[in-house]
């Protein structure tokens, strides 16, 4: 298959990108260092693909995304690193031979876990960001009623996602030691094995953390293209030019607001400029002029909620498709 051949919009990744990236991660985080986060592709070959480069675990921020890993019989170290009551399907997974671990915050959150059949969790840990996560004075508490319940503790997350907010570096990292010192006191008073934080943004700032849950670097967006980070833009949303207006300097792609996350502004189209997106198409300025049916690449803002909106993911060399995987990690 061509390029030419897809339907549009479709996700497509260059291959030579893609393996940069894992490749530059795996250098940098090797082994458990790394527990990637499949929330940013939600794909199982990706999954297998990374779980090859030597990191044993992965993190998934659903329980369907834990399901979904396990019915395709991929064999990893899996941490479901949010909240649920919905924890029986957790320990559906722990009974079947999985081994999952939860991520709780709270006496509710411990007891959906008792009930559902996890044993071993990790205590979540706010650490700034207006989120989940107990209160660190009080993570010790909880981490000594799980085990007085039975289950294992295996240390404490904490997800300074307010750090990774920001584009500065040096802001950056001092946020992200602000939120670790707090990690650290919680994880003195919890003990275990695992302190699991981070994230693409401060994968290289984040000291604290034995495991970092990068995610963003397999594929990038604009939105941490502008952070500097050592990593490629790899994935791109193919739309085809659907009309073109030479006098007002515009043209009409078929990929709108159905095809991207939004939340971090518009999608970049390359070697152009975007003005909107409407349900079904984005209107831009091309840098050179298009032609009708010309197709042309847009780099999303960002790539997590951008993947969930397609079904496949489409690998590519040049103009050859070389492979095609399922997102069959969507949903809930």
């Amino acid at each position: 298959m061509k390029l030419w051949d897809l339907r549009t919009p479709a996700l497509v990744v260059e291959a030579a990108a893609l393996r940069a990236n894992l490749d530059t991660m795996s250098s940098a985080l090797p082994g458990s260092r790394l527990r990637p986060h499949v929330k940013a592709h939600k794909c199982t070959t990706l999954a297998r693909e990374q779980l090859a480069m030597g990191h044993p675990g992965l993190t998934c921020a659903t329980v369907r995304e834990a399901e979904g890993l396990a019915a395709a019989g991929v064999d990893a170290d899996i941490l479901v690193a949010n909240e649920t009551l919905d924890a029986a399907r957790v320990g559906a997974l722990v009974a079947a031979g999985h081994r999952v671990t939860l991520a709780i915050d709270s006496d509710a959150t411990l007891g959906a876990a008792r009930r559902g059949g996890v044993r071993e969790v990790v205590i979540d840990v706010n650490v700034g960001l207006p989120r989940c996560g107990v209160a660190p004075d009080q993570a010790g508490r909880l981490a000594d009623v799980a085990r007085a319940a039975g289950l294992t503790v295996r240390g404490v997350m904490g997800y300074e996602g307010h750090a990774t907010a920001i584009s500065e570096p040096k802001q950056r990292s001092e946020v992200t030691a602000a939120a670790m010192a707090l990690l650290a006191h919680a994880h003195g008073e919890v003990g275990g094995d695992i302190v699991s934080a981070g994230a693409t943004a401060n994968f290289d700032q984040n000291t604290v953390a034995t495991e970092i849950q990068a995610g963003s670097y397999v594929f990038m967006d604009s939105y941490f293209g502008e952070f500097g980070l050592p990593f490629i833009q790899a994935l791109f949303v193919l739309s085809t030019v659907l009309a073109v207006n030479t006098k007002a300097g515009y043209a009409v792609g078929d990929a709108g607001l159905k095809s991207f996350g939004m939340d971090h502004g518009n999608p970049n189209v390359a070697g152009g400029k975007t003005w909107f997106l409407s349900d079904e198409h984005i209107t831009f300025a091309p840098e050179a002029p298009v032609e009708v049916g010309e197709r042309v690449r847009v780099i999303p803002g960002h790539i997590d909620p951008t993947v969930a909106y397609h079904e496949m993911i489409h690998v590519v060399d040049g103009d050859e498709v070389v492979e095609s995987w399922p997102v069959d990690l969507r949903g809930w």
